[in-house]
């Protein structure tokens, strides 16, 4: 089971591992985008005002330019590591047991504007490129990742369970993966879509898919696992499950 989750734009901003090694970094077929974007986003963090208005950045964010100028000497970390916020908050790697650690190694994935995907032990440093930005000269990141990286996720031989945000999709569809959307039910049975908390809930999914000791191989089967967990998931006869909570 391969579970992808979406990166965030808060990254850990430390690492004590080596600079960046593109041809390190799992799946080499992504290794020619990935140089090309890391390339062209150190040459953009040289022209500050081009690098805010491609980024969508304040002038007091200039230190996210710093990080990109510095890509390839900046200290780096385990990707599941160096993501930071609500969902990774959530899924608490660093309280895992070492067993748990080790299937969460395996099986989980981070999306990424810059990588494309990223296995949780990759190393990675600091960054700040989001799914939709547009980098001058170059096509748009949709146009460059979909040949390359949907194929490889086309082809992975795993279950899927994609987790990613819509903008991540996006870059890459995955045929038939199981997707989880989350909604909370009010009192009088009505239901909305659960906005800031959705984080929060996938990073528990998250977790309950990437440190149990079960290999669900279907769509069904995720969803009993969860259940089991007390979790209210519905199926709607395809890959999709919808995650109720109660509202916040």
């Amino acid at each position: 089971m391969l579970v992808l989750l979406p990166p965030s734009e808060t990254k850990s901003p430390d690492g004590d591992g080596a600079p960046l090694d593109l041809a390190a970094l799992s799946i080499p077929e992504l290794t020619p985008v990935r140089a090309q974007l890391v390339e062209a986003l150190i040459r953009l963090a040289a022209d500050p005002p081009a690098a805010r208005a491609a980024l969508c950045l304040s002038p007091a964010q200039d230190a996210e330019l710093a990080r990109n100028a510095a890509l390839c000497a900046s200290p780096t970390k385990p990707a599941v590591e160096r993501y930071t916020g609500v969902l990774y908050d959530a899924l608490a790697v660093r309280t895992l047991t070492r067993a748990q650690r080790a299937r969460a190694d395996r099986r989980l994935a981070v999306g990424s504007a810059l990588f494309g995907l990223v296995r949780a032990t990759d190393a990675i440093p600091a960054y700040r490129l989001s799914a939709g930005s547009a980098l001058p000269g170059l096509p748009t990141l949709r146009a460059l990742w979909r040949p390359a990286l949907g194929p490889v996720l086309a082809a992975s031989g795993e279950l899927v369970v994609d987790l990613r945000s819509g903008a991540y999709q996006a870059l890459a569809p995955v045929p038939g993966a199981v997707t989880v959307d989350v909604l909370s039910e009010r009192p009088d049975g009505s239901r909305a879509v659960v906005s800031h908390a959705n984080k929060a809930h996938k990073g528990r999914v998250a977790r309950l898919l990437a440190t149990t000791t079960a290999e669900p191989d279907d769509v069904v089967r995720v969803r009993a696992l969860l259940r089991r967990t007390g979790l209210h998931v519905e199926h709607d006869g395809a890959t999709a499950l919808t995650l109720v909570v109660p509202p916040t």
